[in-house]
C-alpha cells in the first residue's frame, strides 16, 4: 500500500505538471500570435481581434479535444470495465476477471478497484460452490432417511408380513426420523455458529460436571459394547458457554464409541491450565488417515463409509465452529488401527 501511495503522488505530480506546462504553452502560443498579428496588421484593432478569437477557439477546440482522449483513457474505460464487472457479479456471474491497465507496483486507483474486484468475485464463486455441494448433500442427506421411511410405511400396509416384521419396519423407519431430526438440527445449529450467535450466552459453571454428564448419557452403550472407560477429570470451573461445550463432549464421546470395536477403551481427561482447561477424548478405534485427517472438519465429510449410517458428517464441523467461535483451540493425533485423541483447549472467558 505505501508503494501505491508513492505512486500515487507521482503520478498527481506529473498531472498537475502537464497542466501547468499545457496551460503555459497556451498562453505563449496567444501571446506569440498577438504579437506576429500586431507586427503584420500595424496594429489594426479589428483584425487582431478576429484573429486572437480564432486563435482562443482552435486553442480551446484543441485542449478540449485532447482532455475528453485523456478522459476517455484514463478515466472512463476502467470506470465502464469497473462498472460492466459490477453489473455481472450482481447477476449472479462470478468468473468475470478484470486486467489492470497497468502492471504490479505502478497501479492507480482504477488498478486497485479492479483488482478487489477480481479478490470479490474469486470469493464469491468460492462461496457459491461451497453452497452448492452444501445443497446437494443435504439433499442427499434429507432423500435417504426419506426413502427408508417410505419403503417401510408402504411394506407396513401390506396385509402378507407378520406382526414381528410390521414392528421391525416400525423402529426402521423411527431410526430413519431420528437421523431426519439430527441433520435439520445439526443444520439449523451451524447457522447459528456461522452467524456467531452464541457469544453472548456466558456463565461460570463447572466444566467437570458437564462433561461427566455427557459421559453418563453414553453408558448404556459403552457397557452394551463392554468398553473399558479410563476417566481422569480434575476439578474445573470456567466462564464459556454450557450448552454448547454439552455438544462438543456429546459428538467426540459418540465418535469415540461408534469407531471403537466391542472391548475396547475410552479415555477421557480434563486437566487445568493457565485461563482455562485441557479435554481430550480417545479410543483404540480404527484411527485416521492423513488424508481423511485433513478434512474431518468438512460438512458432510465422512472417511470411514463403513459408519455412514450412524450420522451425517456434521458432528465434527459442529464441534470445530463451536471451539473456533469459543476462542479455544481443538488438535488431532491419530494413528490407523491404534486410535485416535482429540484434545481441545478451553478458554475461560474471565482470563
Amino acid at each position: 500500500m505505501s508503494g501505491h501511495n508513492k505512486n500515487k503522488k507521482l503520478y498527481s505530480f506529473l498531472g498537475y505538471l502537464i497542466f501547468c506546462i499545457t496551460i503555459m504553452v497556451i498562453i505563449t502560443i496567444a501571446i506569440a500570435v498577438f504579437v506576429a498579428i500586431n507586427r503584420e496588421s500595424n496594429g489594426n484593432q479589428t483584425v487582431i481581434a478576429l484573429v486572437m478569437i480564432a486563435v482562443v477557439i482552435l486553442l480551446s477546440a484543441t485542449c478540449t479535444i485532447f482532455d475528453y482522449l485523456r478522459r476517455k483513457i484514463t478515466i472512463q474505460n476502467p470506470v465502464n470495465k469497473i462498472l460492466d464487472a459490477t453489473e455481472r457479479l450482481a447477476e449472479g456471474d462470478f468468473s468475470i476477471r478484470l486486467d489492470t491497465d497497468h502492471t504490479y507496483g505502478k497501479y492507480n486507483d482504477y488498478d486497485l478497484i479492479m483488482e478487489n474486484v477480481n479478490v470479490v468475485a474469486r470469493e464469491l464463486g468460492k462461496s457459491e460452490i461451497l453452497k452448492s455441494d452444501f445443497i446437494s448433500n443435504v439433499s442427499h442427506e434429507i432423500k435417504t432417511p426419506i426413502a427408508i421411511i417410505q419403503n417401510c410405511v408402504t411394506l407396513m400396509q401390506s396385509k402378507d408380513i407378520t406382526e414381528d416384521e410390521r414392528i421391525g419396519y416400525a423402529k426402521t423407519a423411527e431410526e430413519a426420523t431420528r437421523r431426519l431430526n439430527n441433520l435439520v438440527t445439526n443444520i439449523l445449529k451451524l447457522n447459528k455458529l456461522e452467524n456467531q450467535e452464541i457469544t453472548k450466552n456466558y456463565e461460570r459453571f463447572c466444566l467437570t460436571g458437564v462433561l461427566e454428564k455427557s459421559i453418563l448419557g453414553f453408558e448404556e452403550i459403552i457397557e452394551t459394547k463392554e468398553l473399558f472407560l479410563d476417566v481422569q477429570i480434575e476439578d474445573v470451573t470456567i466462564v464459556s458457554n454450557k450448552t454448547y461445550l454439552e455438544l462438543v463432549f456429546n459428538n467426540l464421546i459418540s465418535n469415540a464409541i461408534k469407531f471403537t470395536e466391542n472391548g475396547g477403551t475410552i479415555g477421557i481427561s480434563v486437566t487445568p491450565i493457565s485461563g482455562g482447561a485441557l479435554v481430550a477424548v480417545s479410543d483404540t478405534g480404527c484411527g485416521i488417515s492423513k488424508e481423511d485427517g485433513a478434512r474431518i472438519f468438512d460438512k458432510f465429510y465422512q472417511g470411514d463409509t463403513s459408519h455412514s449410517q450412524e450420522g451425517n458428517g456434521l458432528g465434527l464441523p459442529l464441534v470445530k465452529k463451536v471451539i473456533d467461535v469459543l476462542g479455544g483451540k481443538i488438535m488431532v493425533q491419530s494413528e490407523l488401527g491404534k486410535g485416535t485423541t482429540f484434545t481441545i483447549e478451553l478458554v475461560s472467558k474471565n482470563g
